[in-house]
C-alpha cells in the first residue's frame, strides 16, 4: 500500500523509565531459572502509560521543530491505558498544545497497536486531510506474578510525527498489513492481567504474521532482504526477531540495531517502535529500513523507510534511546511489586 502523495517521519522520540529489575531477580523470589533478557525497565509509582506517551511526543516535537498546534491528528496505540473509559490522546493533545482541533483517537491491538496507529497517521497525511499527524504505541505492559510474562513485560514509549516528503527525515516507500483471527493472547474486561497459549504464540500467530506481512510488502514493493540496511521485528524475547530474520532471509547485522528486548524487556505496543527510533539514532541518509510489528490476535504492520539528509541535521535536538537506556536504577523485587500495583489491599 502507499500514499497519493509522498510523506514520511519529521520527527521521533522516545521514552524509557529509569528503574529496572533484573531477570535474576524476578526468578531468585519464583525459583525458575533465568531468561536471556537480563532485565526489563519498570515504571515508577509516578509513571503510567500517559505520561510515557507525552515524554516521547514532546520529544517528537522537538525533533519536527514544528509548532504543536499545526498537529491535526493524535492516535495513541496501548494495551494499558490507566482509564478504562477515558481517552489517552487527549490527554497528550491537551499536554502538548494541540487541542481543540484535531483528530485524536486510542487504538487497541495488542502490541500492533502502535504502528497501526502510525499506519492510520500515514493515511491522513498521505490523503492530504492533514498537514501532521501523531503516531503514539506506549505500554506498561503486564504480567501474573511468576508467569512467564513476567520476566519480559517491560515500560516505554515512542512518537512520530508524519508530514509532507520533503520536509521527512525518513520517507515512508510502502507499507502492508495482515491479520487473522488467532487468538494466542487475550485478557478479558475486569482481568488484571492477560492469558496467553505459551508455545502457540509463536507458530502459528508470531512467525506467520511477521513473515506474511513482509513477504508481502516486499513483493509489492519490489524489495529483496539485502535492499535493506537494517530491519526491526518485534521483540517479546530475544529469539523470536532472530529466528524470523533467519526464516526470511535477513543477517544478524541487520537486526541488530534495533534488537533491544535484552535490555529493556518487551515494551508491547511501543516495541517495534522504540527499535525503529533506536536505528534512526543511528543510521545515516540514504538507507532503508523495514520494521514489522505482530500483535496477538492477530497481525502485523509492515513498513518500510527510507532516510533523508534531514536525520542527522534533527536527530541531536532530542534524547536518543541510548540516553534513556543507561541511565538506570536497579530495584528489587518488593520495590517492583510495589510499582507495579501487584500488591492488592
Amino acid at each position: 500500500m502507499k500514499t497519493s502523495r509522498q510523506v514520511g517521519i519529521v520527527g521521533y522520540g522516545a521514552y524509557v523509565p529509569i528503574y529496572r529489575i533484573k531477570n535474576q531477580e524476578i526468578a531468585r523470589v519464583w525459583g525458575k531459572s533465568t531468561w536471556p533478557i537480563k532485565e526489563k525497565s519498570v515504571p515508577g509509582l509516578d509513571e503510567d502509560s500517559l505520561t510515557m506517551a507525552y515524554e516521547a511526543s514532546y520529544n517528537a516535537v522537538k525533533r519536527a521543530q514544528i509548532p504543536p498546534e499545526e498537529i491535526e491528528a493524535v492516535y495513541v496505540g496501548s494495551e494499558s491505558p490507566p482509564y478504562a473509559v477515558k481517552p489517552s490522546a487527549t490527554v497528550i493533545a491537551e499536554a502538548l498544545g494541540i487541542t481543540p482541533r484535531l483528530i485524536a483517537i486510542d487504538m487497541e491491538f495488542a502490541c500492533r497497536a502502535g504502528t497501526t496507529a502510525l499506519q492510520s497517521v500515514i493515511g491522513l497525511v498521505g490523503s492530504g486531510m492533514i498537514k501532521y499527524g501523531l503516531a503514539v504505541g506506549t505500554d506498561t505492559a503486564q504480567g501474573r506474578p511468576g508467569d512467564a510474562l513476567e520476566f519480559t513485560a517491560a515500560a516505554g514509549a515512542a512518537a512520530f510525527i508524519v508530514g509532507k516528503g520533503e520536509e521527512a527525515l525518513a520517507e515512508i516507500e510502502a507499507t502492508y498489513s495482515y491479520v487473522t483471527d488467532t487468538p494466542d493472547f487475550w485478557r478479558r474486561e475486569g482481568q488484571k492481567y492477560p492469558r496467553h497459549g505459551g508455545r502457540f504464540t509463536g507458530d502459528p500467530a508470531y512467525f506467520k504474521h511477521i513473515v506474511e506481512a513482509a513477504r508481502g510488502l516486499m513483493s509489492e514493493a519490489g524489495l529483496a532482504p539485502q535492499d535493506f540496511d537494517y530491519v526491526v521485528f518485534h521483540q517479546p524475547n530475544l529469539k523470536f526477531p532472530l529466528r524470523v530474520a533467519k526464516r526470511l532471509g535477513f543477517s544478524k547485522e541487520q537486526v541488530s540495531a534495533g534488537l533491544l528486548s535484552g535490555i529493556i524487556g518487551n515494551t508491547y505496543a511501543a516495541a517495534s517502535m522504540i527499535g525503529l527510533a533506536a536505528v534512526l539514532d543511528k543510521a545515516k541518509p540514504g538507507e532503508r529500513i523495514l520494521v514489522v510489528s505482530f500483535g496477538s490476535g492477530a497481525g502485523s504492520d509492515a513498513i518500510s523507510l527510507v532516510t533523508t539528509e534531514l536525520l542527522e541535521q534533527k536527530r541531536s535536538l532530542a534524547p536518543l534511546v541510548e540516553s534513556y537506556i543507561n541511565r538506570r536504577i536497579y530495584v528489587d523485587y518488593a520495590t517492583y511489586a510495589k510499582f507495579r500495583g501487584k500488591i492488592m489491599r
